[in-house]
């Protein structure tokens, strides 16, 4: 029996057999990554971010409409997207939510037109979109939907088949059209995530049931060991923390009373400061999500029932690290930014500052140049870890300040600043595009309290385009890129525009990354050493670069950071 439409149920049931389906082939789809790095997170950025969507539908309960399952699907992807690939994956849902909200049972006309609305608020969340990508294989898969609909085509299967037909053919034409993704030897790993999504979808038009817990139980389990190392680390350091409880929870509007308005928003806000910190509140049409550090949860929790009914309340002890009562390990990740470890200064609430600063890193000694800078609140991740859209909004709504400069240093968590900076009501945020922790630490040390705030932005985006950056690190698999042959376990020096010196030897091949990026205008190189590099082997190094480079200051610091043996930079 063909089917021409669908109503809530089975876009639930679709929807959760498309995540299903995108996580169970994560790890193939990082491993599509185009750079050989250990890194390799495309899979791992987008299934978190559908996760999250995932938690937010299973929230609903057996009881909603198409359109309370839009807007779960949408807020929740949108909060929790990480990464490029997780940012247009949920400005991608967004879209398509948008586009069928209204109907009850859309069909495949209606479905078409929601496709295209998704392609086309993707594009727009892009500042340069680029061919070869997810975007083209999403623009692909609207184009074969836009023609079979305007064909007369009835059979939502047919369809779907037909489709997904197309999608892989646009999926295989993306090396033609990026020549990084020919020479590496893989297709799009943004697109094919999209496509697992897809075809996960159609399995649950064809029946197959999956449990939300099928994909949120396996994914907080590997999230928890992937974490577990770092909690245990900073167990003494959260004993000194001034609020011990991590709260979060949704407020479900009484429509009737409609109590929710900007002035019951100020009062909340106000109480929850008078009771703790970190706090967090988003509110949409009908719900608000709030998160509050705080010695007495009960009182947040009583406080907010006043406002509505109250559904996903997640307490943590960050003392210890262990939760009070029935939390999930995901609920724990709220406090550690779901799967990173937010740590903002204790702000004293009654002393707004007119700026602040947020940087990511991963990296103890890299935290600690930057507190030392002045950085007021730091997000724990980077290229092993991209933090979400929430993470971000969680990191600004933490310091109490006019205006907060945001450095993602690193170019996979661009958009999802900007995402958050886009979300943020009270408070004027600025993203400076640093793609590298040296560019971030440049940024900073370029911020100039006597001028404006306009004006040390220009400043600093000025600057940061003088940095010359690169990491060493290790190939994970045999390769070619950038015309350079790669075999796995070469050490690699990977500058901002690619590849700059491969061999062997871990030394010589950061001594020749060296070479391509000083020049006769160099004054000096920067070299922060790794977790894997010893302090007797960085200072040996750090000698062999001062005799190699003569005319330079050299200065050698810690930044203990996972992946890379050496981040470098050099500058005039």
């Amino acid at each position: 029996m063909s089917t021409n439409s669908i109503d809530a149920k089975m876009l639930a049931s679709m929807f959760l057999a498309g995540a299903y389906n995108l996580k169970s082939n994560k790890e193939w789809i990082n491993e599509l990554n185009v750079f050989p790095v250990p890194d390799g997170d495309t899979g791992t950025n987008m299934t978190m971010t559908i996760t999250s969507a995932v938690r937010e539908v299973a929230g609903l309960g057996d009881s909603f409409d198409m359109t309370t399952i839009c807007k779960a699907i949408s807020s929740g992807s949108l909060r929790g997207a990480r990464g490029n690939s997780g940012v247009i994956l949920s400005q991608l849902l967004r879209g398509f939510c948008k586009g069928i909200r209204e109907y009850s049972n859309p069909d495949i006309p209606i479905i078409a037109d929601a496709m295209d609305k998704g392609v086309e608020t993707a594009y727009k969340a892009v500042m340069k979109p680029k061919e070869g990508t997810i975007l083209t294989v999403a623009k692909g898969l609207a184009q074969k939907g836009r023609e079979l609909a305007d064909g007369g085509e009835t059979d939502l299967d047919h369809f779907l088949d037909e489709v997904i037909k197309y999608g892989d053919e646009v999926l295989a034409s993306t090396p033609e059209l990026l020549p990084v993704l020919k020479q590496a030897g893989v297709v799009d790993s943004g697109g094919q995530g999209l496509m697992q999504v897809l075809k996960g979808a159609q399995e649950g038009l064809r029946g197959r049931h999956i449990d939300p817990a099928m994909v949120l139980e396996e994914e907080e389990q590997a999230e928890e060991e992937d974490k577990a190392p770092e909690r245990d680390q900073d167990a003494g350091v959260n004993k000194e923390l001034k609020y011990g409880y991590s709260t979060d929870f949704v407020i479900l509007q009484d429509k009737s009373m409609k109590l929710w308005n900007p002035k019951t928003e100020k009062d909340f806000k106000a109480f929850l400061s008078s009771i703790g910190d970190s706090i967090l509140c988003i509110g949409s049409e009908d719900s608000v999500r709030v998160h509050v550090n705080t010695n007495d949860p009960g009182l947040a929790v009583e406080k907010a029932l006043m406002y509505g009914e109250l559904r996903n309340i997640r307490i943590a002890n960050l003392r210890i690290g262990e939760q009070e009562g029935p939390v999930t390990a995901e609920e724990t990740k709220s406090v550690s930014s779901d799967g990173t470890t937010s740590e903002p200064a204790q702000t004293d609430q009654k002393q707004r500052k007119e700026v602040a600063f947020i940087a990511v890193c991963a990296g103890s000694g890299l935290e600690d140049i930057f507190r030392g800078l002045g950085v007021d609140c730091i997000i724990s991740g980077g290229q092993t870890m991209n933090p979400s859209t929430e993470d971000v909004l969680k990191a600004v709504n933490s310091v109490n300040a006019d205006t907060v400069f945001v450095l993602p240093n690193n170019k996979n968590i661009i958009m999802a600043a900007n995402q958050a900076a886009a979300m943020t009501e009270d408070k004027k945020v600025i993203v400076i595009p640093t793609k590298t922790i040296p560019q971030g630490i440049t940024a900073v040390i370029n911020y100039m309290p006597e001028v404006g705030v306009d004006a040390n932005r220009e400043n600093m985006m000025q600057e940061i385009g003088k940095v010359a950056s690169a990491e060493i690190t290790y190939a994970v698999r045999d390769t070619t890129l950038d015309n350079v042959t790669i075999h796995e376990g070469d050490i690699m020096g990977i500058g901002d525009s690619g590849i700059l010196a491969v061999g062997r030897d871990r030394d010589e091949t950061t001594l020749e990354t060296l070479r391509k990026m000083v020049n006769d205008s160099t004054s000096l190189i920067s070299i922060y050493y790794g977790a894997d590099i010893t302090e007797d082997d960085a200072g040996k190094f750090e000698d062999m670069v001062r005799r190699n480079f003569p005319a330079c200051d050299v200065e050698l610091q810690s930044g203990n950071q996972p992946i890379y043996y050496y981040i470098l930079s050099a500058e005039e």
